[in-house]
């Protein structure tokens, strides 16, 4: 362990000492991943190995409004159980001083690799995106284990990214037949979202093999690429940056999304689909996925948005952000579904069914932390669900439009919406200070924070041609321990 090491374990153990405190936040979540203290972004690593599914993350304890990252940890066996680890990886190096970025883990062979951006900030940077003053190193670090880690390897540097800006990062890699495929998210000197692909034949040695973008530009930066084969599709999950902004599908400063792919990726005769957002809410961002060994592809994402203009009132108490449940993904119709992992079911306590008849329904309910399902029996004419006395839900079927607004508990947020044909069934998450809603099945998501006040309860539904039944569970707590 070198010095620098000490000095942050240190002030790590500091700052984690006033978890106690941080905890008594009203807004402290129940069925959520957050940071013990401070700020946690990105979703890193994310894998199933030896018995164990581990979450890194982008974890920055120091500042709960941003600052130096390191990656965070947790592990559990069941998603209900979670147990915090120390610190997995420092910015201990030259070539990772001012961050250890996200990144990905591979498994082959009784090891993982973790693949991630170290960052380094030449003087007279600044954060405006221009072409200049900034160092992402792409770095391997392994370990047997999944706790003790092996001395990093540098294996990539911005001499290494051909006609890329200084923005180059998030790593991703798979195996396919007997290569292995690492792409990066990056922006082109010309100012063009785009995604590099390399290839490689020891998972150390990276030889570059293509960029790969849309025939006209897309945003000016593509974060947190994600290739995978499901169902025999190639989807790309990513994260564009600049894209313009419409009314419904390209609505946050910063988009989540993926595209599905025809053709070859290692040549030019490859086609993308439209771009077709992963979640319709307004904290959604940077998700990552993985095959686990059921064989699902479980997807878990940041529940911010990368330079989201909306505030956080949590930051005054310590703490910021948190991320998405695991949702298991599967493909229909030429787009992805979401659904929550199946686990989350043992986290229901109290079972409350209902039914909306007539409009209305017939039952109140005062909770703050719950599941909800909806099951109408013919797609209503018009459905108005209000939650929590400020999160609204609305559905008219004569412009086929479903809507979330928030009034003060939105801090800014104010309405999402998506065309939807008909309306056949919601199922909906509330935790303290979130809200993730499934419609028909997964195929539309509405992910957000929100912040009502604790005494905010309540759930009252009505409409009109409006006929359907329901249950509410309240939900448990995850249970956290100390390794």
């Amino acid at each position: 362990m070198n010095d620098l090491i000490k000095l942050y374990k240190s002030v790590i153990s500091e700052e984690e000492g006033k978890l106690e405190e941080i905890n008594k936040d009203y807004w402290r979540l129940g069925y959520h991943l957050m940071p013990p203290v401070g700020w946690l972004n990105d979703p890193n690593g994310l894998c199933e190995f030896k018995g164990l599914y581990h979450v890194f993350y982008q974890y920055a304890p120091t500042n709960a409004d941003g600052g130096l990252k390191f990656w965070g940890h947790y592990t559990t066996k069941d998603f209900i159980n979670w147990t915090k680890h120390d610190v997995a990886i420092y910015p201990d190096q030259v070539f990772d001083l001012h961050g250890v970025f996200s990144g990905s883990s591979f498994i082959e062979d009784g090891k993982m690799y973790c693949y991630y951006t170290g960052t380094v900030m030449r003087e007279g940077y600044n954060d405006n995106y221009e072409v200049e003053g900034m160092e992402q190193n792409t770095i391997l670090i392994t370990s047997e284990d999944g706790f003790n880690f092996s001395d990093k390897k540098l294996i990539l540097t911005n001499d290494n990214y051909p006609n890329m800006s200084w923005h180059v990062r998030d790593p991703k890699v798979w195996k396919e037949n007997d290569n292995y495929y690492m792409v990066l998210g990056g922006r082109s000197e010309e100012g063009e979202g785009c995604i590099l692909l390399y290839i490689s034949k020891d998972k150390e040695n990276w030889n570059y093999l293509n960029t790969i973008k849309t025939n006209e530009r897309f945003g000016y930066m593509w974060e947190c690429p994600n290739i995978f084969n499901i169902n025999g599709n190639i989807v790309l999950i990513t994260c564009p940056q600049g894209v313009p902004q419409d009314d419904v599908d390209i609505v946050n400063v910063h988009q989540c999304g993926y595209f599905v792919i025809e053709g070859d990726l290692t040549g030019q005769d490859y086609k993308f689909s439209n771009f077709i957002p992963l979640d319709r809410g307004f904290d959604m961002y940077a998700p990552q996925s993985f095959i686990d060994s059921k064989g699902r592809r479980i997807l878990i994402g940041w529940l911010s948005i990368s330079d989201t203009p909306f505030g956080y009132p949590t930051i005054k108490n310590g703490w910021n952000h948190c991320l998405s449940i695991p949702r298991e993904l599967s493909f229909e119709d030429g787009r992805l579904i979401q659904k929550p992992l199946s686990e989350l079911k043992d986290l229901r306590n109290e079972e409350f069914k209902f039914k909306v008849l007539d409009g209305k329904i017939n039952k109140e309910l005062f909770l703050d932390k719950y599941e909800m399902i909806i099951d109408f029996e013919t797609s209503p004419s018009e459905v108005f669900i209000n939650l929590r006395k400020d999160i609204n839900i609305s559905y008219l079927n004569n412009d086929k439009v479903l809507k979330l607004s928030f009034g003060r508990s939105g801090y800014g947020r104010n309405e999402r919406k998506v065309n939807i044909e008909n309306l056949e069934n919601l199922r909906i998450f509330i935790d303290t200070s979130s809200i993730e809603i499934f419609i028909n099945g997964g195929r539309e998501v509405f992910s957000s924070r929100v912040f009502p006040n604790k005494e905010d309860k309540g759930i009252n539904i009505f409409g009109r041609n409006l006929n359907a039944e329901g249950v509410v569970y309240s939900m448990k707590d995850f249970n956290y321990f100390r390794s």
